[in-house]
């Protein structure tokens, strides 16, 4: 993810924040205008200008909504490669960015695009050899 999208998640999401806090102040201050004590006004304004809040600043909360799938995406393709990489295993490259290449190839050199590597059945493994006794057993010799 680039800095710039991260850049206007962060501004998206507090200027998001901030517009909702502002309508329940709206709200709350209204009511202390009609005499409602200011602890009953800011429940109100709660209760009522969140739900308000999603539906009048709609295009703004996709904007925080698409941001923050993009951010988990992101972590979740780098968790993934880490994961990999400490397991030992090569990391495939994005599969977007893999099939964007093969179509400008393809397109480019008027060929087939290359197939990706099949991947290797797991070897078998042997029994475990492992002389300890296992739960319930005894030891033997004792």
């Amino acid at each position: 993810m680039s800095d710039r999208r991260s850049d206007t998640l962060v501004r998206d999401l507090t200027l998001y924040v901030l517009v909702r806090f502002a309508l329940v102040a709206v709200i709350a201050g209204i009511l202390v205008i009609f005499q409602v004590p200011l602890l009953v006004a800011l429940i109100i304004g709660l209760v009522v200008g969140l739900p308000l809040g999603l539906l009048l600043f709609r295009s703004l909360n996709a904007r925080v909504t698409a941001g923050l799938a993009a951010r988990n995406e992101h972590r979740a393709r780098e968790r993934a490669r880490l994961r990999a990489e400490l397991r030992g295993e090569p990391f495939p490259e994005d599969p977007v960015t893999r099939e964007d290449t093969e179509t400008r190839e393809d397109t480019e050199t008027g060929e087939d695009a290359p197939q990706p590597p099949e991947k290797p059945e797991p070897e078998a493994t042997p029994e475990s050899t492992d002389e300890r006794p296992g739960p319930g057993e005894r030891p033997e010799g004792r």
